[in-house]
């Protein structure tokens, strides 16, 4: 048989296949030097390490936030005007319409409202001179407790400004004295516990009687009324303002006045309008338009007990309107009616003269002795609601 003999080339392929060569080198990382490697740096292959986590975000806080933390730990600096400045570009009102648009708002105001008007008609009365309605929530005895703290309050302030109280047997006092003496008895008021201070301050020409029965009179108005009957008319005018419980009226008013006040601030501030309100409102405007017409009215009806008063007392009614000329003329120029808690001293001579005739009838009719008195019949009117004047 013939031996089959193969070409070089076919057996050294063959070779290849069955013996295949080494592969080249790898750039592996091991502890010891690694052989020289002929990839190139960036075609290396790199190994499989995990990643680690990215790390949140902090998100800020928010600026308000931040600076409460901050005053936390380090306290607001004092006086300084930067620092207040900023706090009130970045202060929020305590209202917003958002907050009083709504129901539960709504339900409030609602019940606030009708609670004051019950409590406003609940606590109305007539007064019996000038038959007018007011509103009055202080009963006697507050007004008592008020007076006396009124009281102790003066009697400081005359001592820390060193003016003197004259004593019981200075011809002044002893003067004022036997004036009341006879009007107390006329005044529906003589179970107070009635007490004389003549003030020692001829530069001030004022009187005027707390509640309880404590006299003030300014030595200055002395020299005005000249004699018993012009003193009886500035005594009868003041105890007129206790019988006819003014003082009370006058705590209540400053209550209404406050609730309204307060009332448009909380409801102006929703719209950046409190301070304005305040301002406005709280200056001379609730005061223009409530309070001096109400003054006035209380100054006339005391003018009109105090005159039927001291004609009881066997005083001349006549010497009234003397008595107010003179302080006109003392006063000098006088502000605007409309302006000012007292009539104007035309209209209030005007209105005495007025009731000069029914005075001097009672004058007449008088026993200068009786407890039967007009301010008895006032009081009695006060308690029933019936009205002896129009």
């Amino acid at each position: 048989m013939r031996k089959l003999l193969r070409p070089r080339a076919f057996v050294a392929a063959d070779l290849a296949v069955l013996h295949p060569p080494p592969p080249p080198p790898t750039c592996r990382v091991r502890h010891a030097a690694p052989p020289p490697c002929s990839q190139p740096r960036h075609a290396r292959p790199r190994p499989n390490r995990p990643t680690p986590p990215t790390p949140p975000t902090p998100h800020p806080l928010p600026h308000h936030h931040r600076r409460a933390y901050h005053h936390r730990h380090q306290p607001p600096p004092p006086h300084d005007p930067s620092y207040r400045a900023s706090r009130l570009e970045t202060a929020r009102p305590l209202l917003t319409w958002r907050a009083i648009n709504s129901p539960p708002t709504y339900t409030v105001i609602a019940v606030a409202v009708a609670g004051a008007v019950i409590f406003y008609f609940a606590n109305l009365e007539t007064v019996p001179v000038s038959g007018r309605t007011r509103f009055n929530v202080y009963n006697a005895e507050s007004v008592r407790k008020a007076g006396e703290m009124e009281y102790r309050r003066l009697m400081w302030e005359l001592d820390a400004n060193g003016v003197r109280v004259l004593p019981e047997w200075d011809p002044r006092t002893r003067r004022v004295k036997r004036v009341m003496a006879r009007l107390v008895p006329f005044s529906g008021m003589a179970e107070d516990d009635w007490e004389v201070f003549v003030v020692d301050d001829g530069g001030t020409a004022n009187a005027f009687v707390l509640p309880g029965g404590k006299v003030f009179v300014f030595s200055g108005i002395l020299g005005l009324a000249r004699n018993d009957s012009g003193l009886a008319t500035v005594l009868g005018h003041e105890i007129a303002h206790n019988l006819a419980d003014h003082f009370g009226e006058r705590l209540s008013q400053d209550i209404g006045a406050s609730i309204v006040l307060y009332s448009l601030v909380i409801l102006g501030g929703v719209f950046g309008l409190g301070p304005l309100i305040m301002h406005v409102f709280g200056s001379r405007f609730l005061d223009v338009a409530f309070g001096f017409p109400m003054s006035r009215l209380q100054e006339s009806e005391a003018d009109y007990i105090g005159l039927m008063m001291m004609a009881e007392a066997c005083y001349d009614p006549s010497e009234a309107v003397n008595f107010w000329e003179r302080m006109g003329k003392a006063a000098g120029q006088e502000v605007p009616e409309w302006m000012s808690t007292h009539p104007a001293s035309g209209n209030r001579i005007k209105k005495i003269q007025e009731w000069l005739p029914e005075a001097m009838e009672k004058r007449s009719q008088s026993d200068c002795s009786t407890t039967t008195s007009f301010a008895d019949l006032f009081k009695h009117a006060l308690r029933t609601g019936q009205i002896i004047m129009v």
